[in-house]
């Protein structure tokens, strides 16, 4: 699959959309056995109803004292192997996937009553796939990937920008290489819930999970 761009969006409305499938909910013949498929039909159905950045996810790590760190990341990429965002291999959230992969990630698709967590481990992608995505973004993020010392203490924005300005007449107008220090992640994920928001509390949860990465998924409904 392609890495994701903004699609063609329809006129359907996020509210109407919101009561019918609270109305409707969601039932296990509703499923499809392979998750990846399933989100890939809730995304879909996002998009069409133009909600704002339907590709918006929250990526929860820990340190090594177990205390949660938690951000909101966009997703680039989902394919049958995870979930792909990029970000600066120094950053705080690479810092601690180096130090302990299991991560979990949340869709907040709340005006829609949806939502979906997935839980799983971060790896590395390879160079190269990194690369592909690198070239597709504009030169403007291409620059500030080199600029940004993420997470780091700055002592104002003005270094920044003063630091964007010599990375942009550094590379003038040739082609800007991908950061050693910069690339993507995919989360390979062991479970992934689809939660449906209904009247009276009474919500739709379905969890898939699987015990290793090649093994077939089972699919168990949740209390709400």
């Amino acid at each position: 699959m392609d890495y994701l761009s903004t699609p063609d969006q329809t006129n359907a409305d996020p509210a109407s959309f919101r009561v019918r499938a609270m109305d409707e909910g969601l039932d296990r013949d509703q499923l499809h056995p392979d998750p990846i498929l399933q989100f890939q039909r809730w995304y879909e159905e996002t998009i069409a109803t133009r909600l704002p950045e339907p590709n918006a996810m929250a990526l929860s790590t820990v340190d090594a004292a177990g205390q949660p760190s938690l951000r909101t990341v966009l997703l680039k990429l989902y394919d049958a192997h995870g979930f792909v965002f990029f970000t600066n291999y120094q950053s705080t959230k690479a810092r601690q996937i180096e130090a302990n992969n299991r991560v979990a990630l949340l869709f907040p698709w709340v005006a829609l009553a949806r939502q979906v967590t997935v839980l799983g481990t971060a790896e590395r992608i390879p160079t190269a796939e990194s690369l592909r995505y690198f070239i597709t973004r504009g030169r403007g993020s291409q620059l500030g990937a080199w600029t940004s010392p993420q997470s780091q203490v700055i002592r104002s924005r003005s270094l920044l920008e003063q630091k964007f300005a010599e990375i942009k007449q550094r590379f003038g107008s040739g082609e800007i290489p991908l950061p050693d220090f910069w690339g993507g992640y995919r989360v390979i994920p062991s479970s992934i819930e689809f939660w449906q928001g209904r009247d009276n509390r009474l919500h739709d949860r379905f969890v898939y999970r699987r015990e290793a990465p090649e093994a077939d998924w089972t699919i168990e409904r949740l209390a709400p």
